[in-house]
């Protein structure tokens, strides 16, 4: 049997197909909407899932997102970690959604591998909503691997550690809260010196980090890591807080809303604190912190934030003390040497933000910082080697206004079928630094001999280009950054008035690839060249050859979605600098001391045993050498070698929240030879908090657990007694908290 088609028939066949895919392509349209939680605030990094094709994306800062090619009848899925997951069925194709995402407990399935989010970041938050913290030098152990250590009294900025790095207080990681610089060039007291006292730990709302130097967003100190707080645009509700616990350690904190609407809203944070800490001489610290932020979204969607903070504290302290004082019975673990050590600081800072879209394409951002800042330390490192009569006691201080700004353009394109975003960005920072000082003294009152004295204006402009190009499953990212430095000094303590001066400029590649495997794992290798700063004085009166000396590193990772309540990450690094920089505070110089080079890995996971209970644990690996030095004398002196921390916590179970944490250090060379070691430590602190009512909730904090002896800070330092003929080269310590306890009661309305 035959069949015959005629031309017509066949003609219409093929015109009723061209029409039904034609059709098919009219009618799927692009959908738009925006994301935000009960309280209408806008949630940024929302799940947007096209459940029939798979496609999905993220909703921005405002909370909006598009998604291509949905029809009449599909359905889109929403899911935010921390929210419950909804859904909507798509009835017309021309609205513009109004999502909202109810808050609800929080479940790492809905945790989403992927190139448009860091999902490090998202689990360091993770952490920071079940194990908050009443410090914000605490906060920056929710990095991985980031270790902090406080050496002369509270008030002093901490020490930290990262990546087989003393960091001591910033040279080799970069910090900014709300887009402005904590590091503070050419501080009297150590290049990079950051102090992040003045953050009231409650008003951060995220933080986000990266290892590294491989964003070109980020530029000065950036050699180790980064990490960037963003506080709260508004609260959720009003808090009263008061502390009280040993060792005279008393808080009081408040936060109120003031303005709430559609447009707008205000508040302000206050808190203060004393604490006398465990020592014979006490502390006598206290520190007040003031807080208030403005946020303003106009009918058109531009948006504008102004914060304005204050903070000042004063702290006596008994230093570092040396072993043999300890093992002889001179003094007591919580002895001191010279306890007229101590000081007192304060800054005043301003911060706005503002940010526009100019289309759905084109994003403007625009930031402006200001800040004055008074510094005052007293310390004594080697007691009565330099002086055996008055002894050797110094004093450093500094009056700085910091002023600068950052903008940035981002255009987001196609490229053939590929998405491309493409940004550009400027940036100024000019520190002005009055009578920058230091100066031998006695019993703090009376100066025996000025060292260093003199004005610093140091200005560091900076540009970058950056593209993202997500080709299929793999995000390629590209960078390039330009820093330019000018220093200038003018030292009081020469006969002739001279500005000296210098400028220095570098350029910062950065490549990296981000391939998504399936919807479980993602690989990444990450490539870029990073650089800290010398000191101003430095540069100019030693003539140093490397003013800008930088780094070259690389990462090679993945994160692993192991099940809905698994996830783990691993990665191997490596790094090599120019230019070492080792902090001689009694010279006040930063002394270059030749290339280094680190290695190593980074692996943790975090573990949802139940709706309730938390796992998660991190270890992390550094192997630290100066190159051209002979082996056996190339240590790098503090570099840590094995650090893990970690612990399990409990989030909202019958009107319970608690947690156990622990941090670890291994032992790690003290000196260039390791003859000298810088001993281990395992500490456990635990807090657990029970909510009365909805309103009224107790709390209970434990720190060192087991109540063991740990050395906080550590160094290898030549000193001498009043009663020794010859000086030692030891030890010398900071001891760790006791066993600790305090408890707080918490009211919100």
């Amino acid at each position: 049997m035959k069949y015959t088609i005629s031309y017509s028939a066949f003609a219409k066949a093929v015109l009723t197909t061209a029409f039904f895919f034609i059709s098919q392509f009219i009618l799927a349209h692009s959908i738009t909407g925006f994301v935000k939680d009960d309280n209408g605030q806008p949630l940024k990094d929302v799940y947007v899932l096209h459940a029939i094709s798979g496609n999905h994306t993220h909703t921005n800062a405002k909370g909006f997102f598009a998604l291509d090619n949905v029809e009449r009848g599909d359905e889109l899925r929403f899911s935010h970690l921390g929210y419950e997951a909804g859904s909507v069925i798509i009835t017309d194709e021309n609205t513009v959604l109004q999502i909202t995402l109810k808050a609800a407990s929080l479940d790492l399935e809905a945790v989403t591998i992927s190139n448009d989010v860091e999902t490090l970041n998202v689990l360091a938050n993770v952490d920071l909503q079940i194990n908050p913290v009443t410090s914000s030098q605490e906060i920056l152990q929710k990095v991985p691997g980031l270790f902090i250590g406080q050496h002369a009294g509270g008030g002093k900025a901490e020490q930290i550690f990262l990546r087989g790095f003393d960091i001591d207080h910033g040279t080799d990681i970069a910090i900014n809260v709300d887009g402005m610089p904590v590091n503070m060039v050419s501080h009297a007291h150590g290049q990079g010196y950051s102090d992040l006292h003045f953050v009231i730990p409650e008003t951060i709302n995220n933080l986000s980090f990266g290892k590294g130097s491989y964003d070109e967003t980020v530029g000065n100190f950036a050699t180790a890591g980064h990490v960037d707080f963003r506080t709260k645009n508004y609260l959720r509700e009003n808090k009263i807080q008061y502390e009280i616990g040993d060792f005279n350690h008393q808080r009081y904190l408040g936060m109120a809303q003031l303005v709430d609407n559609a447009n707008t809203s205000a508040y302000i944070a206050t808190e203060f604190l004393t604490f006398d800490g465990p020592f014979d001489s006490p502390q006598n610290f206290d520190r007040i912190n003031l807080f208030g932020k403005l946020n303003y979204t106009a009918d058109n969607g531009d948006r504008f934030n102004v914060s304005v903070s204050h903070f000042d504290s004063k702290w006596d302290a008994s230093g570092q003390i040396p072993q043999r004082a300890v093992d002889s019975g001179l003094i007591g673990r919580f002895g001191a040497i010279d306890d007229t050590e101590g000081g007192e600081t304060s800054r005043t800072s301003v911060v706005a933000n503002y940010y526009k879209d100019v289309s759905d394409k084109e994003t403007i951002h625009a930031n402006v910082f200001y800040s004055h800042y008074d510094f005052l330390l007293f310390s004594n490192f080697t007691f009565f080697l330099e002086d055996p009569i008055n002894g050797d006691q110094i004093r450093q201080q500094e009056s700085r206004d910091l002023f600068g700004f950052k903008g940035d353009y981002t255009y987001r394109t196609q490229l053939g079928e590929n998405k491309l975003n493409l940004k550009v960005g400027l940036g100024l920072r000019n520190d002005r630094t009055e009578a920058s000082e230091l100066s031998r003294t006695l019993n703090r009152r009376e100066t025996l001999e000025n060292i260093q004295l003199g004005d610093i204006n140091e200005t560091n402009s900076s540009a970058y280009v950056g593209a993202e190009f997500f080709v299929d499953r793999l995000l390629i990212t590209s960078g390039l950054r330009l820093e330019h430095f000018n220093f200038n000094y003018q030292d009081a303590l020469q006969t002739t008035f001279e500005t000296q001066s210098q400028t220095a400029t570098a350029l910062l590649p950065k490549l990296n690839f981000d391939y998504k495997i399936n919807n479980n794992v993602k690989v990444y290798l990450r490539n870029g060249i990073g650089l800290h700063s010398n000191d101003a004085r430095v540069v100019l009166e030693n003539s140093a050859d490397k003013i800008l000396p930088k780094s070259y590193g690389s990462d090679l990772g993945t994160i692993w979605k192991a099940s809905d309540n698994l996830v783990i990450n691993g990665a191997l690094w490596y790094l090599f600098l120019e230019q070492e920089f080792v902090y001689v505070g009694d010279a006040g110089i930063v002394e270059p001391s030749g290339e280094t080079e680190r290695y190593g890995f980074d692996i943790g996971f975090t573990y949802q045993l139940s709706d309730y209970v938390f796992l998660d644990s991190n270890l992390n690996y550094a192997h630290a050498r100066a190159i051209n030095e002979p082996d056996g004398a190339d240590f790098i002196p503090l570099a840590p070698e094995f650090t893990s921390t970690g612990g399990i916590s409990l989030k909202n179970y019958k009107k319970f929240n608690a947690g156990l944490r622990y941090r670890y250090i291994g032992d790690r060379a003290a000196n260039e030879d390791n003859s000298i070691v810088a001993e281990s430590y395992f500490v456990a602190d635990l807090n657990v908090n029970y909510d009365l009512t909805n309103n009224l909730r107790l709390g209970m904090a434990i720190q060192n657990l087991f109540d063991i002896d740990w050395n906080e800070t550590q160094f290898a330092t030549e000193s001498r007694l009043a009663n020794e003929t010859q000086s030692v080269d030891e030890i010398h310590f900071t001891p760790g908290t006791p066993f600790f306890i305090r408890g707080s009661i918490q009211y919100t309305f």
